[in-house]
């Protein structure tokens, strides 16, 4: 990683002309690959919770939930997509309405379909991913009593051998995509934050002002990892849903919510009648459209699926002693319900009659930039608009240290050899180190060099593809092996200890 990131720093416009010729010639040849993978991973998962497997428990059958609901749902959340949906949540369905995969810019049918295509890209092939690795981790860990690491999910494939060659390749992949993803998210973060204070106090926009959000952020995040699972990372995640719910209920009530209400439940219909052609669609037939998927949907898919050992790792760390039903459907359709009515009340009021010319004016302003800046050419044209501003600033702010502190814990479990606590002077390096690299990478090359990580971060997902593929067929070939004549999910203690008696 110390040669991956001197190579970006010494040589930023060679290291973005790397990652990006095999980043485009990945999109080139595997945009197939990818699009049916997913497809197949959202099935596979569809299956895990409608089969008769949906009642095993992730630990012994006598097992519990570790977290109460609301505390587990609020960790699922901050950990997966929170920094993206402050940074995107107005930027991409303009985007999109402004360069439609086909049909003409900013026409009725690009404003139709602009939230749909957001809910493609953010919604149940996402989440898919993200349950698949998790529950896979969770199942091979408490269940099989093996590592918490992503080696164990292939042990019905390798055996013994995955404490070998074999398993370090693939924890060390999976380090590699959560130190890097996490650099790229870390960067956009400290833009969308000095964007906001920039707005708010007159603070200047430079990259100085973001390399001082950086280290004060990986501060609050090394703050949290050391004090551990059970009070930082926790407590964060729980007090960032009640502020992000507080700035998304004041936008709706003060928004345009009759569009809103319209634009939620057209989209919804529109995402779902659509939704198996859209899932495999390559448009190779139409060069405008081919180019679009490739460099919307495929680059999601694989950014996905690259961030995805990150995300599997905590909600798996978390998750013990829930069913598989439960898993699966709480991890896919909560977070998803989460996502679409948050792009609805920000990307739709963006997208109103009343706030379109505005919004599409101050992006245009931005040129680059236009993603740091989208929620708050919003938020500024909406009443009591500092302080929306101020909010939005705060949330993307713990968001980004539940972010890191989520991703050096896993990162320190992956480095640890699976250990479910590892040890705190590792939580510190891992923290501060992830830090360093967003804020040299920042430094010495700005978003440019950024976005050129985040193509070798995209890269990445081609192999993680194949092991998620492996992965699924490993945990069918395990599950094979249980027994289902355990005691219902819902059974009580009394009535599972008279069955067990029986």
């Amino acid at each position: 990683m110390i040669l991956l990131l001197a190579f970006s720093v010494w040589n930023p416009d060679g290291a973005i002309s790397f990652f990006g010729a095999i980043k485009s010639s990945i999109l080139t040849h595997f945009s197939w690959f990818f699009v049916l993978s997913v497809t197949l991973i959202f099935g596979f998962a569809i299956w895990l919770a409608l089969s008769p497997y949906g009642q095993l428990r992730l630990g012994d059958d006598d097992d519990r939930p570790e977290y109460s609901r609301h505390s587990w749902y609020a960790m699922l959340f901050a950990a997966g997509m929170g920094i993206g949906l402050v940074f995107y949540g107005v930027a991409e369905p303009m985007m999109h309405f402004q360069s439609p995969p086909v049909g003409e810019a900013q026409s009725l049918d690009a404003l139709r379909h602009a939230l749909p295509l957001t809910f493609h890209h953010w919604g149940l092939h996402a989440w898919a991913v993200y349950a698949i690795i998790g529950l896979s981790i969770a199942f091979f860990t408490y269940r099989r009593k093996l590592p918490l690491s992503l080696r164990s999910c292939f042990y019905p494939i390798f055996g013994e051998r995955i404490h070998g060659w074999i398993g370090h390749t693939i924890d060390i992949l999976a380090v590699f995509g959560t130190l890097f993803g996490l650099a790229t998210s870390l960067g956009a973060g400290a833009t969308s934050v000095s964007a906001g204070f920039a707005r708010l106090f007159g603070t200047p926009d430079t990259t100085s002002t973001q390399l001082i959000i950086i280290a004060v952020i990986t501060l609050a995040a090394t703050i949290s990892l050391v004090t551990g699972v059970d009070k930082g990372i926790k407590l964060l995640s729980e007090a960032n849903m009640l502020i992000a719910a507080g700035l998304l209920i004041f936008v709706f009530l003060v928004g345009p919510t009759t569009h809103i209400f319209n634009s939620l439940t057209q989209s919804l219909g529109l995402y779902f009648s659509e939704f198996f052609d859209r899932s495999l669609r390559l448009g190779f037939n139409d060069p405008q459209e081919r180019s679009w998927i490739q460099g919307w949907s495929v680059v999601y898919w694989a950014w996905w699926i690259a961030w995805a050992p990150f995300v599997g790792m905590f909600v798996a760390r978390i998750s013990r002693g829930r069913t598989l039903r439960d898993f699966v459907l709480s991890v896919m359709c909560v977070p998803v319900g989460v996502t679409f009515l948050w792009f609805s009340v920000f990307g739709g009021s963006a997208l109103s009659p009343e706030l379109r010319e505005g919004v599409t004016r101050t992006m245009t302003e931005a040129g680059s930039g236009a993603e740091a800046v989208a929620v708050y050419s919003l938020l500024e044209q909406l009443p009591m608009s500092n302080i929306l501003c101020f909010l939005a600033a705060v949330v993307v702010t713990i968001f980004f240290v539940s972010s890191s502190d989520s991703a050096s814990f896993v990162v320190d479990m992956l480095t640890s050899g699976g250990h479910p606590e590892p040890p705190v002077w590792q939580r510190i390096f891992w923290a501060t180190a992830e830090g360093a690299t967003a804020g040299i990478l920042l430094y010495t090359g700005g978003v440019k060099v950024l976005s050129g990580l985040k193509a070798g971060v995209v890269s990445f997902g081609l192999p993680f593809t194949v092991l998620m593929l492996m992965m699924c067929y490993a945990l069918y070939k395990a599950l094979k092996e249980e027994r289902l004549d355990q005691p219902s999910e819902g059974a009580s203690p009394a009535e599972e200890s008279v069955t067990k008696g029986a």
